[in-house]
């Protein structure tokens, strides 16, 4: 739930319970501290969580570990396909909580090691696009469609817009690489669902202990500004090097 939503849904609830408290026998003290509650908690989670208080408190819930488990399986197909083109991984976060300790506002992302320069050969490109890509199609292939992917698809874009090619040959190279990397990780399932097991297994969640999250030398890693990829004209700066964010 985001922030506009949130504050919609305790809109509701002050409204609702202004009108039926009477009706319900409710004292007013009791409704105005209810209306307290509902305000004070909007305001805890927009300064402490970002807006993400809703998603912390559903990952922290028993069924949470499902929830993460698909935001796992779409960073361990960046993870994998990264491995594969010899793309350097530097962090793996997973679920809100790893993500507000990162200093992202995302439910799961990749940090990868960016290319030296935002203008690729093309088959600097190519190899960027399976890499990107693979986190939609790793849900895909588990769940039927993608739920995270809208950062991937920008800075995909954004790659792709500065690289000089025209927009013809940019759908065309990212569709091929999107059937490359889907077949790819079909034959690879097994290692796939495997490490999305893994990485829903160590995610960090709210009350529960404390694992590290995941670097290439198992230490737990801060965050990093992304040196080199320049917007896509009509898109907004790239912030960081990470992939995979779900909402």
């Amino acid at each position: 739930m985001n922030g506009a939503t949130a504050a919609g849904v305790a809109v509701l609830v002050v409204s609702l319970l202004a009108l039926l408290g009477p009706l319900l026998g409710l004292s007013p003290w009791i409704t105005t501290a209810l209306v307290a509650v509902s305000l004070s908690g909007l305001t805890v989670d927009a300064a402490r969580f970002g807006g993400r208080g809703g998603h912390l408190l559903a990952e922290a819930l028993p069924g949470g570990l499902l929830r993460l488990r698909r935001i796992a399986l779409h960073e361990a197909g960046h993870a994998l396909v990264a491995e594969r083109e010899g793309v350097a991984v530097a962090a793996i976060h997973v679920g809100s909580l790893a993500c507000l300790r990162a200093g992202l506002a995302a439910g799961g992302t990749t940090v990868l090691t960016p290319p030296d320069s935002a203008r690729l050969p093309l088959e600097e490109l190519r190899r960027w696009s399976r890499v990107l890509l693979a986190g939609m199609a790793a849900e895909t292939l588990v769940y039927g469609g993608s739920e995270g992917g809208a950062d991937d698809r920008s800075l995909l874009g954004r790659l792709w817009g500065v690289s000089g090619h025209d927009v013809a040959t940019a759908q065309m190279e990212q569709r091929r690489a999107r059937r490359e990397v889907e077949q790819w990780l079909r034959s690879e399932r097994q290692r796939l669902e495997a490490e999305a097991d893994r990485l829903a297994q160590v995610a960090p969640r709210l009350g529960w202990p404390r694992p590290l999250d995941l670097t290439t030398d198992g230490s737990e890693p801060a965050a990093t500004a992304h040196p080199g990829l320049p917007a896509h004209p009509g898109s907004p700066p790239a912030a960081d090097p990470s992939l995979g964010s779900h909402p």
